[in-house]
């Protein structure tokens, strides 16, 4: 069964574990983070992989054995790895900065909302390239709102970044539930 407030704490610490396991890869194991998201990228193919042939499918709204659920949450884990990694990537190797990777990160998930919008895409791979993208989103905008003036951020403390964030997400939320999809 679903459990709305179980889900998105699960999210969340996901999420979190997801920034360490980047971390480590990148700063212990010293893999940088190109190389880590293409490691990450692999790993998230090969768990879709054989989630779809040990399960029969790829949902991820009508989870209804423990073993794609396992999946799942594997996949989910790796997915906020990954967006950890990527997002890094875009800030600290391509010269974006923080502002330029948000917005680069924010019009790619622009342009996946036009294309369920408006086209027959598979929705489940637009799932989760939203899923992906949604961790750097997070990651280039708090760096945005913390980082330094001198480092290209805002400054600001991160408790008000987090508040900001937080609003996000529950605004995100919010729309969800009243457009009942």
């Amino acid at each position: 069964r679903h459990h709305p407030l179980l889900y998105w704490i699960v999210i969340i610490a996901t999420s979190t574990l997801g920034t360490t396991l980047s971390d480590y890869m990148d700063r212990t194991l010293q893999l940088g983070y190109a190389k880590g998201s293409l490691i990450l990228v692999s790993i998230l193919f090969a768990i879709l992989a054989v989630w779809r042939m040990t399960v029969g499918n790829l949902s991820v709204d009508q989870i209804q054995s423990r073993k794609a659920e396992l999946f799942y949450w594997n996949a989910i884990l790796i997915s906020n790895t990954l967006g950890t990694a990527f997002g890094d990537f875009l800030s600290d190797d391509t010269g974006l900065g923080f502002l330029g990777s948000w917005i680069l990160v924010s019009a790619l998930l622009l342009m996946i909302l036009t294309a369920y919008a408006f086209t027959r895409i598979n929705r489940l791979m637009l799932f989760w390239f939203a899923f992906i993208l949604t961790r750097p989103f997070g990651a280039t905008f708090g760096d945005l709102l913390t980082k330094s003036h001198d480092q290209g951020g805002l400054e600001w403390s991160r408790g008000y970044a987090s508040l900001a964030l937080l609003v996000m997400l529950f605004g995100a939320l919010t729309l969800k539930v009243n457009r009942k999809d």
